[in-house]
This record gives structure tokens, C-alpha cells and sequence, in this order.
């Protein structure tokens, strides 16, 4: 049976040797290192480290310290693959989820806005535990070779452009699905590639990665927002990784996944469309992502948060006479992030626009720290939220959309009960935006400092600082050598005697 086209082209694409820009590897590099940088600083949080680990040791050691006289950590052994910012060596798929979950924890690590949305860097969790783990005969000695950080930015690549492009036109949201899905057909196209596949190969592990459907949104929207928005991701990869371990084992796959009458994936999840690839495959998303530079917030309420820090000194005064917030905003951030009522946990938090743009005014920053109960319990915070409207400006959606423009624009004013207001203030482009790529560069840099900082001794940030000013010459590092990097020097662990 031929297989469906997009399967095939995706499946080409993933194999075909690599040619990309100066440019998407300069992203490239940002990219790796920012979300290592996400996932190191995810390691504060309590809940993220209960998640770490084999399943049966639901509250791992990180630190390697035995425990009940056996080994620590669920390591699975001097060839096991290691998680970053820990002590943990143990299986490929556990190594995957663990690696994801923690890039994606915060909410702070890159991201792509189209007709859908997603976090391209949530594939790091597979294509790094695939880059280390060959190194370390995790997938038997037929594939033990020395991966160099080079082959993984080209990796990170082909994963960010098929995630991208699919979500140009392809609206899963609008159907109740998670963009986690884009994640698991990604990572499975893309690990089975980097695992040796072929063209046949690839396409067996995306059939399966297709024929699984889609997670439900459910735990992103209203009372039921929840935790498992921050390890969704982290599955998705993960399952993404097996499917490409289960197609090399020679698992038939399903050539018509998408196609077929009423029982394919266009017929059964789309409800009848075509799932379509409306530009040739290239770096064209890794040239184009958002990075989320100096504060974690939901992408669509990043112009809004940097518009409300600058209101700040004009407002902090005069708390008690604000009338009104007007928030003018694209129609993704009303369908997504315009939330009223109580907020019960910080990923009910970090996904209300009100709530940020709150923080920004009342403290001029925006932290992690403040999407916790304590920051919460401020009643200056929901008092403000009580006073805000939020309202969609077309041209807002309009250049959303527009794919020579691709804004993710906000503009905030404060009205005063004497009648007088603030200027109104529009930020078009993020901070994050291509468009503002050269002044990002030198924050994404002290953010990844500050994410490490802390986490390890005064030598090993100086050698994550040294990865980060390699520039091109990072890519000829060993992927074990940047492991290396980020799993020694480390400091006293935090998830020692937590829980």
C-alpha cells in the first residue's frame, strides 16, 4: 500500500541529509541551551520532581545516594541514559519523559503560535535521550557511536519543523485536542530517523504515532487547568520515542493512518478534513520561534505582561483609584487565556491573562515564584482582575495569522476613578520574536546563567556559560561531553529528603 502523502513527505524529510542555515543553527544552539537552562531551573518545584524517575520509585533520590543498601537515583546502570540537572541514569523512554517534563515545567521554554499552538524544544526529552543514549549501547552495540551536538541541533531542526509546519493550518485546538499530538509525531519521526530508520521505517513509527489520536485539552481550560500541562509534553515525546523503538524492531505499520475511509485519522479526528503540510519542509520554524526571554508566561500574554511592566511605575501608586484595565488582545489569547473566577494553582495561574498582567503592575517582574498560593494570596492581585476587560482587536488576530508578520500583539491602559488614564501601550513583538532575535540574544544568555545558578558549583556554570559563547563550535562537542556538563558539578540537590 502507498502510503498517504504527508506521511511519506514527513518520512523524506526526516532522513534526508541535512542542509539548513547559518541562521537556523544559530537558533539552534539558543534553542538547546535555553531549554536544558528551563529544565534545570523546573528542578525547584516540588511537583516536578515527584514526576522524575522509574514509576516504581515514585519519590527518587536525584542525588545518586544509595538507598536501602541498593543503587540510587532508578539508575539502570553505568550504561543507562542520564537526565540533566540530576543523578539519574536509567532507561531511554523514563530518560525521555523525565528530560521533557522538565523543559516544559515552568512554562519558560520556547514556543510556536500558528493555527496551532506548542513548545518545539518538547522534543528535546526524545532526540537527547536517543544523542546520549547511543553513545552509551542503550540501544544495543549495532548502533553505539559517538553523536555530536551538531547531529542533535539538526535533529532539533527537522522535530521543530514538523511540529511547525503541521500546526500552520492544522487547528487541533478548535477540536478539543492537545498540540502535545504534534510533539509525539515529531519525536517518532525523528527518533526513528536518528535511530537508523529509513523511509519505510520513519513512516511505520508516524502511522502509529497518528493512529494514537489526541490527548484531550481538558487540563489547560477553566476549573480543570492542572499539572499535567506541564508533563503532557513529556508523554508526548516519550511515547514518540517507543513508536520509533517498536518501528526498528520491525512492528508493521499503517501506511493509510491519515487517509483512511472512516476509520483514519483525518475521517475519525479531523472530522472529515485533510490534514495538510502547507510549506516544503526546511528550518523555516527554527528560524521563526518565540523564545520566552525574561519572564515565563503563556506566549499570548507575553506583549500584554511586557506593555504592564511598563505601566507599572504610572499605576503602582494608585492602586486604589484604578477603575479600569483594558486589555486589547488576538482572539487565540481570548479563546485561550481570558479567564475570570477563583484560580486554584499555578498552571491555572500562568494560563490567565488577567493574573499577569496583574503581577506585572503590582511588581513591574514576573517570576515563577509568583504564580505559587503565597504570591496569590496578594488581594491586590484579584482585585485588579476584577477591574480588567478584555477585548479582541482584529488587526491583533488578523497579523496573528499573517505569515510576513506573525505578531502576537497586546496593548494595556489603566482608567483612573478621576477619569484620568495611562497612555495606552502596544507591544506588537515580543521580546522573543525573530524580529527582536539580536536583543533577546544577550537576556536568553543571563537567563540561562540564572536558571543554573544555584544548581551548580561556580565551575560548572562557568563551563555552561563557556557552552553558550562557543557559538559554531559548539557543534562539534560529543552530545556525552554536553551531558557531561550538565549533570557533574552539581551542587547540593534540593529533592534531597523533599517530599
Amino acid at each position: 500500500m502507498t502510503a498517504d502523502p504527508v506521511l511519506r513527505t514527513i518520512a523524506e524529510y526526516a532522513v534526508s541529509p541535512p542542509s539548513f542555515s547559518e541562521r537556523a543553527y544559530a537558533t539552534a544552539r539558543m534553542c538547546l541551551l535555553d531549554a536544558l537552562g528551563c529544565a534545570i531551573a523546573a528542578l525547584q518545584a516540588p511537583e516536578c520532581r515527584r514526576m522524575l524517575g522509574p514509576l516504581h520509585r515514585p519519590t527518587p533520590d536525584l542525588t545518586g545516594a544509595p538507598e536501602d543498601g541498593g543503587g540510587g537515583g532508578g539508575h539502570a546502570g553505568a550504561d543507562g541514559v542520564r537526565v540533566v540537572g540530576t543523578t539519574l541514569r536509567t532507561d531511554p523512554l523514563t530518560a525521555a519523559f523525565d528530560t521533557g517534563a522538565m523543559v516544559r515545567w515552568l512554562d519558560y521554554n520556547d514556543t510556536w503560535l500558528a493555527a496551532e499552538w506548542g513548545h518545539p524544544s518538547d522534543n528535546l526529552g526524545a532526540l537527547l535521550a536517543v544523542s546520549d543514549g547511543v553513545a552509551a549501547g542503550a540501544f544495543g552495540t549495532d548502533r553505539q557511536r559517538t553523536a555530536t551536538v551538531g547531529e542533535l541541533l539538526s535533529a532539533m531542526i527537522q522535530a521543530y519543523e514538523i511540529q511547525g509546519v503541521l500546526a500552520l493550518q492544522n487547528g487541533f485546538n478548535r477540536l478539543g485536542l492537545d498540540h502535545v499530538l504534534l510533539v509525539r509525531v515529531a519525536s517518532a519521526a525523528v527518533a526513528a530517523a536518528l535511530l537508523g530508520a529509513d523511509v519505510d521505517g520513519v513512516v511505520t513509527a508516524l502511522s502509529h504515532a497518528f493512529i494514537d489520536g489526541g490527548a484531550l485539552r481538558t487540563y489547560r481550560h477553566g476549573a480543570h487547568t492542572g499539572s499535567r500541562k506541564s508533563w503532557a509534553a513529556g508523554d508526548a515525546t516519550r511515547r514518540g520515542l517507543w513508536l520509533a523503538l517498536v518501528a526498528r524492531r520491525g512492528e508493521m505499520g499503517y501506511p493509510g493512518a491519515l487517509g483512511a475511509e472512516r476509520w483514519g485519522f483525518e475521517d475519525v479526528v479531523l472530522r472529515g478534513e485533510r490534514l495538510s503540510l502547507p510549506r516544503e519542509l526546511g528550518s523555516y520554524v527554527m528560524e521563526n520561534v518565540l523564545f520566552k526571554v525574561a519572564f515565563p508566561a503563556e506566549f499570548h500574554a507575553q506583549s500584554a505582561v511586557e506593555a504592564a511592566f511598563q505601566l507599572h511605575p504610572q499605576t503602582v501608586a494608585r492602586l486604589d483609584e484604578v477603575a479600569e484595565v483594558r486589555i486589547e488582545t488576538q482572539e487565540s489569547a481570548v479563546r485561550i487565556i481570558d479567564k475570570s473566577g477563583p484560580l486554584t494553582s499555578p498552571a491555572d495561574r500562568d494560563h490567565c491573562l488577567q493574573y499577569m498582567v496583574a503581577i506585572g503592575l503590582l511588581n513591574g517582574e514576573l517570576t515563577a515564584e509568583h504564580y505559587r498560593d503565597e504570591a496569590a494570596a496578594d488581594r491586590r492581585v484579584d482585585r485588579l482582575r476584577g477591574l480588567m476587560t478584555v477585548v479582541e482587536e482584529p488587526r491583533y488576530s488578523a497579523d496573528y495569522l499573517d505569515a510576513d508578520k506573525r505578531s502576537i500583539a497586546n496593548a494595556v491602559q489603566v482608567r483612573f476613578t478621576d477619569g484620568a488614564t495611562t497612555p495606552r501601550v502596544e507591544v506588537e513583538y515580543p521580546l522573543g520574536h525573530a524580529r527582536r532575535r539580536e536583543e533577546a540574544a544577550p537576556r536568553l544568555a543571563e537567563k540561562l546563567i540564572s536558571n543554573v545558578s544555584g544548581r551548580f558549583t561556580e565551575r560548572g556554570v562557568e563551563e555552561i556559560r563557556q557552552l553558550w559563547e562557543a557559538g559554531a563550535g559548539l557543534d562539534e562537542l560529543p552530545v556525552a561531553r554536553l551531558v557531561d556538563v550538565f549533570t557533574s558539578e552539581l551542587e547540593s540537590d534540593p529533592a534531597r529528603g523533599a517530599e
